[in-house]
């Protein structure tokens, strides 16, 4: 965990999102506390996060999300030196997307 990130503010934010029940409240939550403009661009970091979780190169990246490649590199980076996170968030929707399917999931 970065030190730097973690305060009272931060954690007010985590312990709201945690409180999130529904896509629906997503939505209403994340249009009161986010521009247009900055909710887009974090949803194309993680899209581009799980593109490049499942190996695809990134002129494929580019052309499907229209992230630049710093914007790619950047997460790359956070993909291969960072805390984890989106490994641990992509296991759980994997994992749950296999279980709405009846597929066999992997531990």
């Amino acid at each position: 965990m970065n030190n730097k990130l973690k305060d009272d503010n931060v954690d007010f934010l985590f312990q709201a999102i945690l409180a999130l029940e529904t896509m629906e409240e997503c939505y209403d939550f994340f249009e009161d506390l986010c521009t247009v403009t900055e909710l887009k661009a974090i949803s194309q970091r993680i899209v581009v996060a799980h593109m490049l979780s499942q190996k695809r190169v990134y002129s494929d990246i580019v052309r499907e999300t229209g992230a630049s490649t710093a914007t790619i590199s950047r997460v790359n980076r956070s993909l291969n030196y960072g805390c984890d996170g989106y490994e641990k968030i992509f296991a759980r929707i994997d994992k749950g997307q296999a279980e709405d399917t009846g597929e066999d999931v992997e531990q």
